[in-house]
């Protein structure tokens, strides 16, 4: 794993992934005023709290620069981080509106969109050494809450642990290897899970409740 004083997070010119630079190009003609590059992690490096995500989506963070703000995903996302007292506000509308984290610090697999939100293998082990800088930050007993099996998977591969001995499930809670870090598992907050009822409120506080247990913080109504 990087020295996680010095490993970057992100590179904000990249263009190891063909495919993603020539889509971000062909987004950036469609959309000018769209941040339309790679989208850097939110929240302080080193949070005893680590939210993995998929891959900015098309008018959400690669529209505002900022992970989860902009699209539906960051509704319940964020709602449920003011909740828990991770988040300085129940919303992220955009880069400027004063929001922070607060012992939170939010990452995606993949840092470019993707077409159709469907990353290509390897581009999310292109993008695992950003995942790895952050993964390495993480102190001692830290909380990683995966969502999805995307998100949960490249922790795996960046940890080198096999998917077999970890397998996603919604509200599963990994013990890694070496006793340093945690992962919860959940559905991801997108439109789709949320409309279909695949995750509700209740299954998305209840992921999040354990985690802030976990982290010795107390719990919320939901």
């Amino acid at each position: 794993m990087p020295d996680a004083a010095s490993a970057p997070d992100h590179d904000p010119d990249c263009r190891r992934c063909g495919r993603l630079a020539r889509f971000l190009d062909r987004v950036r003609g469609e959309h000018p005023d769209y941040w339309c590059a790679p989208v850097p992690p939110f929240g302080p490096r080193g949070s005893p709290l680590l939210i993995v995500g998929l891959a900015p989506g098309m008018h959400g963070a690669n529209a505002t620069g900022r992970a989860f703000t902009g699209d539906h995903a960051g509704i319940l996302l964020y709602e449920t981080l003011h909740a828990f007292g991770f988040a300085s506000a129940p919303a992220s509308v955009s880069r400027d509106d004063g929001l922070a984290l607060v012992g939170c610090r939010i990452s995606n697999a993949v840092k470019c969109l993707p077409p159709d939100n469907r990353p290509l293998p390897a581009e999310i082990a292109a993008c695992s050494p950003f995942l790895a800088a952050d993964l390495a930050s993480l102190p001692a007993g830290a909380a990683i809450v995966a969502l999805g099996r995307v998100a949960h998977e490249a922790v795996l591969r960046v940890l080198a642990l096999p998917r077999r001995a970890h397998p996603f499930a919604h509200g599963a809670r990994h013990a890694l290897p070496g006793g340093r870090l945690t992962m919860f598992d959940s559905f991801h907050c997108s439109r789709y899970n949320t409309n279909t009822r695949r995750l509700t409120r209740d299954m998305f506080f209840a992921v999040f409740r354990d985690a802030a247990a976990h982290l010795g913080r107390g719990s919320v109504e939901s």
